[in-house]
């Protein structure tokens, strides 16, 4: 790599570490960029004179006389409506055979939106997928994360919520994705003629893990420019943040912090915090939503990573998958959007809130005579309707792969009540009952 003017070139190493390098150096900043034995790295730690840089690709055969050469800035992105429709690595640089991007040098990882410019969230983000529009209506500017254990399909989850959601831009920023999940979004994309509004930032499996770092801020980078200068509606979706946080980990222990609980670096928090707060309603119409998975073990939420996630967020969506229906729903029990309740029959039709209280309610009573007849209870009439009502609105709404708009999911559920029970089961306010239960 060839020296420019600016750039400061050292070569005495004082310590070595399995992921981090430190020595003496001049006028250097947090956050730069450098070259360590032709390593990509950067500086995590200034005292004085003594800089530590965290190398990317590890340490390993890094000698003490090694090359240092600071770069003089930190980690960019340039920005422009050329990044729709592309793909690209950790640093910004195209994976997909195109040419480099043109545009507005921005610095990533920056503060978030100024709370002054905020404004309450009041317009619905339609995904076609009843779990979320029907039960937990997404909300712009909200940030709200899925729940799955590893087994579950929510890369697929995520794809179909690229597809479908309303929305100017969709961002996606890929963390420790397999080569089977990266092709898969790439031909999904491909396939639905979508990536005029897509842009992908990639990290794969056969990547050093340290680089997931740099994706949620390269993905939010791009947003911000979209939502603050161009007035869009953006959607962000990031998977997986547990993987991105194993990779703080990775670092902490590596600079040999003393870990917190679970094994995870004590900034944690404010680790995740720095990524989910960039989520924001803007007064001119623009937005960034956030959807992050964070992959679970066996359900465990108390684990740090959902736990602190769960403090910071709007809310949360669990995937499990349905024994009844035999198919993977989006739990309508343990999901929970707590800024529905802005845009529900204000934005949306003005039985939604009645119906999606009643249509849970009795999903609940079947649960219930379920638990009955496992224990060796006696069915009612009324315990063997919920059943089979159970497994009809599981499959034909909260099934993931049902694609219905919003008012069709209503339909469908008066339906499925005039279908299994009276009126006056439901539970629903008399004025919907008259406009909405189906003729006979």
């Amino acid at each position: 790599m060839a020296n420019k003017a600016y750039q400061k070139t050292y070569t005495q190493l004082e310590a070595i570490t399995k992921a981090t390098v430190s020595l003496r150096a001049q006028g250097v900043s947090n956050d730069e960029l450098a070259v360590v034995d032709g390593r990509l790295a950067q500086v995590v730690k200034t005292k004085g004179d003594l800089v530590t840089l965290q190398i990317f690709s590890g340490t390993e055969g890094v000698p003490t006389d090694a090359a240092v050469t600071f770069l003089g800035e930190p980690p960019v992105l340039k920005v422009s409506e050329g990044l729709s429709g592309r793909f690209f690595d950790a640093y910004g640089h195209p994976i997909d055979g195109g040419p480099e991007v043109e545009g507005e040098v921005r610095q990533i990882g920056g503060p978030s939106v100024n709370p002054y410019k905020r404004r309450q969230p009041s317009e619905i983000i339609p995904t076609g997928i009843a779990g979320i529009d029907l039960n937990n209506t997404l909300v712009s500017g909200q940030k709200i994360p899925f729940f799955a254990d590893a087994d579950q399909p929510y890369n697929n989850v995520m794809a179909q919520v690229a597809l479908r959601a309303d929305v100017d831009k969709i961002i996606l920023g890929g963390m420790g994705l397999s080569n089977d999940d990266y092709l898969y979004f790439k031909h999904e994309f491909e396939s639905a003629g979508a990536l005029d509004k897509i842009i992908s930032f990639v990290n794969t499996t056969e990547q050093p893990p340290v680089e997931r770092l740099l994706i949620p801020d390269m993905a939010l980078t791009a947003a911000e420019y979209f939502a603050v200068d161009r007035n869009e509606k953006v959607l962000v979706l990031l998977t997986d943040m547990t993987l991105y946080a194993d990779a703080l980990s990775i670092v902490s222990n590596r600079m040999d912090q003393i870990p917190s609980k679970d094994s995870m670096p004590g900034s944690l928090y404010s680790d995740l915090a720095k990524i989910y707060e960039k989520a924001v309603q803007l007064p001119d119409g623009g937005s960034i939503t956030i959807i992050a998975v964070t992959t679970i073990n066996d359900g465990d939420i108390t684990h740090a990573i959902p736990d602190n996630t769960g403090y910071i967020t709007e809310g949360q969506l669990y995937l499990r998958n349905d024994p009844d229906s035999g198919k993977v729903i989006i739990d309508p029990f343990r999901s929970l959007s707590r800024l529905k309740q802005l845009v529900q029959g204000k934005k949306t039709r003005e039985d939604h809130s009645q119906v999606m209280n009643a249509s849970v309610r009795l999903y609940s009573d079947a649960q219930n005579a379920k638990t009955k007849l496992e224990n060796g209870f006696d069915l009612s009439d009324y315990d063997l309707r919920c059943l089979d009502y159970a497994k009809d609105y599981a499959s034909e709404i909260l099934a993931i792969d049902v694609n219905i708009d919003l008012n069709g999911m209503l339909d469908t559920a008066w339906k499925l009540f005039a279908k299994y029970f009276t009126p006056a089961e439901t539970g629903i306010k008399q004025k919907f009952i008259d406009t909405y239960w189906p003729a006979k």
